[in-house]
Order: structure tokens, then C-alpha cells, then sequence
């Protein structure tokens, strides 16, 4: 259970403050501005990964999970209850947003400025290139994971900076997950649970394949 709640705890975090910046961005008039809120996810990943990666691996990203069940370095058992947890923190964070900041209508919803296709094909690829991160500093030497959190961190400011504008780089389907329920924005939600998840996925055999005979 403290894994679970560990896992709901990150999620909630990651979600309130990420979609909150894009949020309190809308209601102030730009003054976050978009690169404030790509740092500003880069750094609540960072800070939960060293709140609580010692206790669940804080994985705080259902597709993050998915991936790691599959490269058989974490329980099969625990991927339902640990996807479940991710999804209940996300979706209190919205709903937090949403009592907080009642008039804004997307609550920090992921939807994609150009094609549907070319927002798939951008998660995709941010995903992969995360997953391939988090798997390197996860399996590394001690003194690589303690530098997890900032690698990590960084990576995903990294791309929400230069992906953001055109695709909302989620590489998350809790964090998309929850504001398009809470705010009832759907349509393009498929996208942002899928690209996702097949992304990390993707990232397994290529580490596996760069990790043999090491």
C-alpha cells in the first residue's frame, strides 16, 4: 500500500502542478510563459522521483510502468494496481484545478495544434527517447541513480520545451488522462494514451539490444 500511495501521491503532484502551470498560465495572461511550464514539469518529475522513488520507483506515468513490467524488471502483479493509483492522483489533481479555477475550461488538457498523426508520431518519439533514459539511469551504477531524478527531469523539460507547443508532449496518459475527463475534452485523447505507452514500449528491446554482453 505505501507504493500505491507513493505512486498516487507523484501522480497527484505531477499533475497539479504541471497542469496547473498551463492553467494559472491562461488565468494570468502569459505570465508563466511556455518555457516556465516546461521547466515547471521537469521539475515536479524531478522532485518526486527523490520524494519517492526509494519507496515505489516512482514511476508516476502509466506507459513508464507498462514498459518496465514488460523489460521484466518490475511485477506484472503490481502494473493494474500501480496504473490505478497513477490514474486516481491525476484525476484528484484535475479535480483540484478544476474547484480551484472553475471558469477554465481545459484544465491543462493535452490537445494537439496540428494533425492527429503528427502529434502521434511526436509522443511516440518523446516517450521512447524518455524511456530510454529512465531505463539507463534506473539499471545503472548507484552513482548514475542518484542522478536519476535530474536526468530524467531534465529530459522531459527538454521536450515539453520544443514539443510543447505543437503536440502538448505528454508522454503521459495519466497527466492527458485526467483534465480531458474532468474537463470533458475527449476527442483527441486516444492519441495521448496510446503514442504513449506504444513509445515506451519500444524503448524496451532497443535497451535490452544496447545492454547485451555489457
Amino acid at each position: 500500500m505505501k507504493k500505491y500511495l507513493a505512486e498516487l501521491l507523484g501522480t497527484y503532484a505531477l499533475v497539479f502542478a504541471g497542469t496547473g502551470a498551463i492553467v494559472i498560465n491562461q488565468e494570468t495572461n502569459g505570465s508563466i510563459t511556455h518555457v516556465g511550464i516546461a521547466i515547471t514539469f521537469g521539475l515536479v518529475v524531478m522532485s518526486m522521483i527523490y520524494a519517492f522513488g526509494s519507496i515505489s520507483g516512482a514511476h508516476i506515468n502509466p506507459a513508464v510502468s507498462i514498459a518496465f513490467a514488460i523489460s521484466k524488471s518490475f511485477p506484472v502483479k503490481q502494473l493494474l494496481p500501480y496504473i490505478v493509483s497513477q490514474l486516481i492522483g491525476a484525476i484528484l489533481a484535475s479535480l483540484t484545478l478544476k474547484y480551484l479555477f472553475p471558469a477554465n475550461q481545459l484544465l491543462g488538457t493535452t490537445l494537439p495544434s496540428g494533425t492527429a498523426s503528427q502529434s502521434f508520431i511526436m509522443e511516440f518519439i518523446l516517450t521512447f527517447f524518455l524511456m530510454l533514459v529512465i531505463f539507463n539511469v534506473a539499471s545503472g551504477s548507484k552513482e548514475q541513480g542518484m542522478f536519476a531524478g535530474l536526468a530524467i527531469g531534465a529530459i522531459i523539460a527538454l521536450e515539453a520545451m520544443f514539443a510543447g507547443p505543437v503536440c502538448g508532449a505528454s508522454m503521459n496518459p495519466a497527466r492527458s488522462i485526467a483534465p480531458a475527463i474532468v474537463s470533458m475534452h475527449l476527442a483527441s485523447l486516444w492519441i495521448y494514451v496510446l503514442a504513449p505507452a506504444l513509445g515506451a514500449i519500444a524503448a524496451v528491446p532497443v535497451f535490452n539490444f544496447l545492454k547485451k554482453g555489457e
